[in-house]
């Protein structure tokens, strides 16, 4: 794809095939990848007194799978806020492919969250619009050629098991499709990050299960995710990397959820 300019200037990052398709599978021949994201000294205050977030450090490499976890209200989708550019940090810096965030023009915001897919709690789908509506409005507001919107949305509905569904009308699905027509708009661009703020919060303990799965499907097919979620069964289920939001600190529990309880009950005996 051509070069995308996130700051009005020459110099911006590439959307290549590269950058969509096998992300974290690196030739061991080759020098190792700069991280994805990178967090320096982050600070967020929603109050003068008491931040939100405090000295948050974090490296997200290509191709890896990050759940952020943490009691609600602690601050897990103002993190992802801040990554998306809804928030800007009040001191630190985030960089996403190697571009300082907070230092984009307003006119650069839409060229980031193209390489930007994000999913939420309450899918954010227009009800009245069909299925195919919904996933294509994010290919039509980049100005994606008839012919590509077309074949991309139909792949991308196969992906999330939506195939031969475009005409339906969103409304008339059920919580668990409805997120999976969210899921398949945020991955239609084939973005470099799938962020997931409580994905699976408005759903079903079974049904939470089915979306997690498709995130991780997802993954393996190479982009990098990070999953919000206060939900322990979702993290039990899978080994991934697993940060946990605390007092608006960034704790790392490298050995996830069942390392980080053992941790917590040491500390409290």
């Amino acid at each position: 794809m051509a070069r995308v300019n996130l700051d009005g200037s020459g110099a911006g990052f590439r959307r290549t095939d590269s950058h969509v398709r096998g992300l974290g599978r690196s030739n061991p021949n080759q020098p190792a990848e700069k991280p994805l994201l990178v967090m320096e000294d982050v600070y967020k205050y929603f109050r003068r007194d008491v931040p939100t977030l405090r000295n948050v450090a974090l490296e997200v490499k290509r191709g890896e799978f990050v759940f952020v976890t943490g009691p609600s209200g602690a601050g897990k989708s103002t993190l992802l806020q801040l990554i998306y550019r809804k928030h800007t940090v009040d001191s630190g810096r985030i960089l996403f492919l190697g571009r300082d965030v907070a230092r984009l023009t307003e006119r650069s915001i839409p060229f980031l969250r193209r390489n930007l897919g994000i999913v939420f709690q309450d899918f954010k789908v227009v009800p009245h619009w069909t299925v195919y509506e919904n996933v294509a409005v994010s290919m039509e507001i980049l100005g994606s050629p008839v012919r590509v919107v077309r074949s991309r949305v139909a792949e991308t509905l196969e992906r999330v098991g939506l195939a031969g569904r475009g005409n339906e009308r969103t409304e008339r699905l059920s919580g668990g499709e409805q997120q999976r027509v969210a899921i398949a708009r945020a991955i239609a661009t084939e973005p470099a990050l799938l962020l997931a703020d409580e994905p699976t919060g408005n759903l079903d303990p079974a049904l939470a299960i089915d979306i997690l799965t498709l995130f991780e499907e997802i993954h393996d097919a190479g982009t990098t995710v990070i999953f919000a979620t206060h939900d322990h069964a979702l993290l039990q289920t899978s080994p991934h990397r697993l940060i946990v939001i605390d007092e608006g600190r960034l704790i790392e529990a490298s050995q996830g959820l069942r390392a980080w309880s053992a941790r917590m009950h040491s500390l409290s005996a």
